[in-house]
């Protein structure tokens, strides 16, 4: 395993990072338009007011276990390029290459799809912007990327200032739901887990597409681990900022969907494809329908601009070890590392212009399950051959805490697998075709490394 940077002579990353980025990072990578799109969902697979709300609390529970166990790796290992760095330190480089190619590549589809996700919302705005959904994503791409190319003080409170406004706006449309008449939630929905026999596959089924809604939604809580060398105080920022925001994510996310249930009946919340933007036609008839809409375009945008922090990291971390082009790991004096930046944003841009950014995206959830898998391992594998490295936070509740997430990603992982074999085999074969390009980096590598020794060796 290699223990140095294969790069050491490259300028390090900027640490201007306090709280509240980690803070507003937790919430722009995590919030999106599932929140508001998902509570129909959830409605339609449960069919009871109170289980909407205890699935969405669950969620947060399942997500804030995964947070405290994902702290501990944080905290004790504050460096660049995300579950990377946990993997290749537990199980070395060719498990870290894997795991963060795999990342990466999930990064720049997610970063591809949300792009495109934003223009539909702006054509919502804006109709005339409609037929150039493509040259609109393209250019949202480049425009934020164009200030993050700047520079980390500029890409950051572009970060705090989309989370600000995006809770604010939340809050507003919570606010107006609790303060409109409620009313009744009506029967159970037909075909529910409500109306289903207990303990039936059917009840089961639904139970389990529930959740899968909860925890997909509630995913992005770990967004801070990127950028931990830019932080000022990682050993104690980090656990802060992620255990702190998946608290508040959780707390947002019962009170919305509290808010949207008062206004909507049950029937009407489960047949909605967007039931905030019905609630708020409800509560906001001037103008509610629109500011769901803003919402929703911000909340993309704040995720396109969360991708653009973290996907370059990776690619810096894994040029800095000497397993990509050494480049990669160069940062401008504003603490961008712009050559990563760059072929991030290229390799999403390529995606939107050739569509295949949806083939991708199918794939995404079964590799980083696997990532999730991979990292939940390495806190085990890390206590148990690494027991005196220094841990400034240690997981609550280890081992039980890190084993529950574990084994629900496992079986999630099945559930997933079960549902659409063909991504597993061709995850399978992407992650085959990665492992022999690992296999063709090392060995170059080592014959480089054999070229200098004999070069030192001759001028000796």
């Amino acid at each position: 395993m290699i223990t140095e940077s294969a790069c050491p002579n490259v300028r390090p990353l900027r640490r201007i990072l306090g709280l509240g980025f980690g803070l507003a990072m937790v919430f722009g990578g995590t919030v999106g338009v599932g929140i508001l799109r998902l509570p129909g969902t959830l409605a339609a697979a449960l069919g009871n007011p109170h289980a909407i709300l205890l699935f969405w609390v669950l969620g947060g529970v399942y997500a804030l276990l995964g947070a405290v166990s994902l702290s501990e790796l944080a905290a004790m290992l504050p460096q660049a390029g995300g579950f990377y760095v946990y993997a290749r330190r537990a199980f070395g480089n060719a498990t870290g290459f894997l795991v963060g190619w795999g990342d990466w590549f999930n990064q720049t589809a997610s970063l591809a799809y949300v792009s495109m996700t934003a223009t539909v919302f702006l054509g919502t705005l804006w109709p005339a912007a409609v037929p150039y959904a493509k040259s609109g994503a393209v250019l949202i791409i480049v425009g934020l990327s164009a200030l993050h190319w700047v520079g980390l003080r500029i890409g950051s409170a572009v970060t705090r200032f989309i989370s600000v406004i995006i809770g604010l706006m939340m809050l507003l449309l919570i606010a107006a739901c609790f303060y409109a008449p409620s009313v009744p939630a009506g029967p159970s929905i037909p075909m529910s887990a409500a109306t289903l026999p207990p303990l039936s596959t059917a009840m089961a089924a639904a139970a389990v597409t529930a959740l899968r809604a909860v925890l997909v939604t509630y995913d992005g809580w770990y967004s801070p681990i990127y950028l931990a060398e830019e932080s000022t105080d990682p050993t104690r920022t980090l656990p802060r900022a992620i255990i702190g925001g998946t608290l508040v994510l959780t707390v947002l996310y019962v009170l919305i969907n509290a808010a949207v249930l008062r206004v909507l009946p049950l029937t009407v919340l489960a047949g909605s494809p967007l039931p905030a933007a019905d609630a708020a036609r409800v509560v906001l008839p001037r103008g509610g329908a629109q500011l769901v809409t803003v919402i929703s375009l911000l909340t993309v945008l704040s995720l396109v601009n969360a991708v653009l922090l973290m996907a370059p990291r990776i690619l810096l971390a894994i040029g800095r070890d000497g397993l990509f082009t050494a480049k990669a790991a160069g940062v401008s004096a504003g603490g961008t590392p712009r050559v990563a930046l760059a072929v991030s944003s290229a390799a999403a841009i390529a995606l939107i212009l050739t569509g295949t950014f949806e083939q991708i995206v199918a794939l995404a959830a079964v590799i980083f399950l696997l990532t999730y898998i991979a990292v939940y391992t390495a806190v085990f594998v890390l206590r148990r051959r690494e027991p005196g490295l220094p841990r400034p936070y240690r997981a609550f509740g280890y081992p039980f805490t890190t084993g529950i997430v574990l084994a629900g990603c496992l079986l999630i992982l099945i559930a997933a697998l079960a549902e659409d074999p063909r991504s597993g085999v061709i995850a399978a074969v992407l992650l085959g075709a990665c492992a022999l390009l690992h296999g063709w980096v090392a060995r170059r590598r080592r014959r480089g490394a054999r070229v200098s020794a004999s070069s030192i060796e001759i001028g000796r």
